[in-house]
């Protein structure tokens, strides 16, 4: 058989394939912004950087760090609570440590307006290696 070129089409035939639409996106409409818990949570942690200012500058008194270190790398709990406390911060601290750092968590207070706390400050610092 001799191949003859006008014998066979020279292209192939289209495949179709079934259409793909791009829909548009729905909009989402979103309530109006109430700022009022949002500001009251500002306020609140005005608080919580100004009791933080006030726990650094008693930790930067080298007898009081050096007191509290001491009793923490004994892993006395209760003391390092009780030399926290002795500062007198209007706020709850938590306090956390290991051998080679601490944090502290200074929480708001809850209250009969706002039933739960609202915002956290924890500063971590490093101590050891």
């Amino acid at each position: 058989m001799n191949y003859n070129p006008f014998h066979y089409p020279n292209y192939l035939p289209l495949t179709t394939y079934p259409g793909y639409y791009i829909t548009p996106p729905i909009p989402r409409t979103y309530p109006p912004v109430d700022i009022k818990i949002f500001s009251n949570s500002v306020k609140s942690f005005r608080l919580l950087m100004e009791q933080g200012s006030i726990l650094l500058d008693r930790l930067g008194d080298p007898g009081f760090a050096r007191k509290m270190m001491t009793v923490a790398q004994q892993g006395k709990k209760a003391e390092v609570d009780q030399l926290i406390h002795s500062i007198g911060l209007k706020v709850p601290v938590i306090t956390k440590f290991t051998p080679s750092g601490v944090i502290f968590e200074l929480s708001t207070q809850a209250t009969q307006q706002a039933p739960m706390s609202c915002c956290t400050l924890s500063v971590s610092m490093k101590w050891g290696t």
